[in-house]
């Protein structure tokens, strides 16, 4: 069977332009061998083809060549107009349908996910927090008034304002199993906190706070964490500058991806063998290769000296760092 290509808008807009230049040099070529000057002809190529009903400059009243030549010029050139207006418009009514339909197949999309991660705001700071997202390979929903900063980060994302709470549906926030504000003012990214916590009590959110005061506001209306990014930079730059193997080690496992090892947190759940049992009973590093690092309970509190002691309980956190092969078996092991 034929299949129909379907060339690029932009290529038929250039072969449009080009059409109406060589139109428009043809009529010039014509109208200088009936005797007019270089810029008579063009002159009146140009009244000619735009069909606008200024005089005629010919030299005495015009003869049978000169007439042949304008109504053939007319003809060639309106209809070159018409087929240039035809594809701008198309091309237009084409942009938009498809932008329309690719956006409803996204949507689409977003309306299965369950327990993804929604990013507010696609600044430098949401841009940075969905490139890490993206590259630990969880699914990350995108939500900026700008459509050009979507596209450029690519996956699924939800055009519109974050404080509305039709754009927080549609990005699945009632499904969703985090959220992060980082909108460009702490009112917009209180606002959110306060919307997403009322739609979605077990969300867990994350908050950007560029106030010391708003810290506070944004914990008491629902934000799990508020981070300053301001105080974060001075604290990684202070790290860097009196201890700088160990801020790199941390970057390299945390953020890096390259690096043999990596850290990751394991939840324990209910009717999990790892119930009232010690990691030396488990024998969790023989076992899966992965080293626990610390554990921490359901009150928040870190248990790092005693953790090859303290029994495990339904609740706990485990953080852990190893190869990536290692800590897959963990999972399974913590996941019963």
């Amino acid at each position: 069977m034929f299949r129909r290509t379907i060339r690029p808008a932009r290529s038929r807009l250039a072969n449009a332009a080009g059409l109406l230049l060589a139109v428009i040099g043809a009529g010039s070529t014509g109208y200088i061998l009936l005797g007019l000057s270089p810029v008579d002809a063009v002159y009146q190529t140009i009244v000619t083809v735009s069909t606008v009903g200024f005089r005629e400059i010919a030299n005495g009243v015009p003869g049978t060549a000169w007439k042949t030549f304008t109504s053939v010029l007319i003809l060639v050139g309106t209809g070159s107009m018409l087929y240039g207006a035809s594809i701008v418009i198309e091309s237009i009514v084409e942009g938009r349908i498809t932008g329309q339909y690719r956006r409803f197949r996204m949507q689409r999309q977003i309306d299965d996910l369950s327990g993804h991660l929604i990013v507010c705001g696609m600044g430098r700071v949401g841009r940075s927090i969905t490139s890490f997202v993206q590259s630990i390979g969880q699914t990350v929903v995108t939500v900026d008034t700008e459509e050009v900063r979507l596209i450029a980060n690519g996956g699924m994302y939800v055009l519109g304002d974050a404080t509305s709470d039709e754009v927080l549906r549609q990005a699945g926030i009632e499904r969703a199993g985090t959220l992060v504000t980082a909108l460009g003012s702490s009112v917009e990214n209180l606002y959110v906190t306060l919307s997403a916590r009322e739609m979605n009590p077990g969300l867990f959110i994350v908050s950007r706070a560029d106030e010391a005061e708003s810290i506070t506001k944004l914990h008491q209306v629902g934000a799990d964490r508020v981070v300053n990014p301001y105080e974060i930079g001075g604290y990684r730059m202070a790290s860097l500058a009196t201890q700088p193997n160990v801020a790199d080690f941390v970057d390299v496992v945390v953020h890096d991806g390259t690096f043999e090892a990596t850290l990751r947190e394991f939840k324990i759940p209910p009717g999990c063998n790892f119930e009232r049992k010690t990691i030396d009973e488990l024998s969790v590093r023989s076992s899966t290769g992965a080293v626990v690092l610390t554990v921490r309970d359901e009150l928040d509190r870190f248990h790092t000296d005693d953790v090859a002691q303290r029994p495990f309980a339904v609740g706990d956190v485990i953080v852990a760092i190893g190869s990536d092969e290692s800590l897959e078996r963990l999972a399974r092991l913590v996941g019963c």
